[in-house]
């Protein structure tokens, strides 16, 4: 690493310098308000920078909340703000950063997994990040889609986003803990979410948003804002579709209804889609949805038989796992992991192995998105007996992330 640049703890004084690299590194206009909430959610006590005489010129920090995973909810570590300034690149910051930050999430020994969303993806599977979970981009000709489903009984009410963040937390609480990927948010985070800028906005409407109700209360919200446009034809529109939360087929079903058949749009555009995404079997014309394919989450197991051991596993597995990590030397070694959906161990062997990877391959089947038999064909995982475990590490629907972080 370079010399002249040392890395150090953050603190509070470095906010602003903070906030302006990242808006520096990410392309992103800083104004005072967009500043203000970056310093906001920016843990400075998790955070760590590189000094060149003074100068912020590098910044990685996590954000401390949990992260559901087949069976289980664990604390995770949710990496973001990583970043070097365009002077400083090519000199081992990042690199030195990474190391750092993995070391302390160790050390403190509070969480067992990191993730994060990749920037550039050639970069993180250097640090043992793999990718654990891939998303849909849905971009939709409304005109050209029709529902199959019939009418559900489900009432639906129109909300102001940020005066029902009560209603929409409890809501996503409740259903967090079923599907892998999806992350805990704390109230300071839902306000970030939920905050009505003219940066958000990037000429559209305000945030709108829509709680379905049933016979026993909120069952599930839309979260969307509309950019107009007209051409030649008439009405243009398009819907930004942010987030749609249903605990049921009847909520889901009538929140795409109502976000599919807005007046005056042509086009829904969702980004935070699963690919098990129930709309793609709900619909007259899937072709229509538009699916584009994109990576989401990648997942590093920091502590890796406490990581095995918290997650659960789709069928019953005794397997030896052979594992390199060039970085935490604890996770090296022979690991005999023992589990089904009930329960899980995870202790050294001296035995024989049955696969043989490194600690890259088992955070990208850590969510059960990514098959080991996948990493196998590609060469990534070794198949040393008969004993092969990527069913069990599979979970019942994929894992899908709600936001970036």
């Amino acid at each position: 690493m370079d010399d002249s640049v040392r890395l150090r703890a953050a603190t509070t004084d470095d906010l602003p310098a903070i906030a302006d690299l990242i808006g520096q590194v990410f392309h992103e206009r800083m104004t005072e308000e967009t500043r203000e909430w970056e310093t906001r959610i920016t843990e400075v006590e998790r955070s760590v920078v590189a000094d060149a005489g003074g100068l912020v010129v590098g910044h990685a920090t996590a954000q401390t909340r949990e992260l559901s995973v087949p069976g289980a909810v664990i604390p995770a570590a949710h990496v973001t703000g990583v970043g070097v300034a365009p002077t400083h690149r090519r000199r081992g910051l990042l690199s030195g950063m990474m190391r750092r930050q993995l070391t302390e999430i160790a050390e403190a020994g509070r969480e067992p997994v990191a993730v994060l969303w990749a920037s550039e993806t050639a970069i993180y599977p250097r640090f043992g990040y793999g990718s654990a979970a891939d998303r849909l981009r849905l971009e939709i000709a409304t005109r050209e889609v029709r529902l199959t489903a019939p009418v559900q009984p489900v009432r639906l009410r129109m909300v102001k986003p940020g005066e029902a963040r009560a209603e929409l937390a409890a809501l996503h609480d409740r259903l967090r803990a079923e599907r892998p990927g999806w992350s805990s948010r704390g109230d300071q985070w839902w306000q970030y979410l939920l905050r009505d800028t003219d940066g958000q906005r990037n000429g559209g409407t305000d945030l709108y948003g829509v709680i379905a109700e049933g016979d026993d209360g909120p069952a599930g919200y839309a979260l969307w804002r509309v950019k107009d446009g007209w051409n030649g034809y008439g009405p243009d529109a398009t819907v930004r579709v942010q987030e749609v939360v249903a605990q049921d087929t009847a909520a889901y079903t009538e929140l795409w209804r109502f976000l599919l058949t807005i007046d005056l749009v042509r086009t829904a555009v969702y980004g935070y889609a699963s690919l098990d995404e129930p709309l793609q079997h709900m619909v007259d014309e899937p072709r229509r949805l538009g699916r584009g394919y994109e990576d989401a989450l990648w997942v590093r197991l920091v502590d890796l038989p406490a990581a095995l051991e918290a997650r659960r596993y789709l069928f019953p597995v005794d397997v030896v796992l052979e594992v390199t990590d060039p970085l935490i030397e604890a996770n090296n070694g022979r690991w005999r992991l023992t589990a089904d959906q009930d329960k899980a161990s995870c202790v050294r062997s001296a035995d024989a192995p049955d696969l043989s990877c490194t600690v890259t391959e088992l955070g990208a089947a850590y969510l059960g998105g990514t098959s080991l038999a996948a990493l196998a064909a590609a060469g990534r995982v070794r198949r040393l007996t008969g004993n092969f475990p990527s069913a069990a590490f599979g979970w019942h629907r994929p894992p899908v992330a709600l936001e970036v972080f």
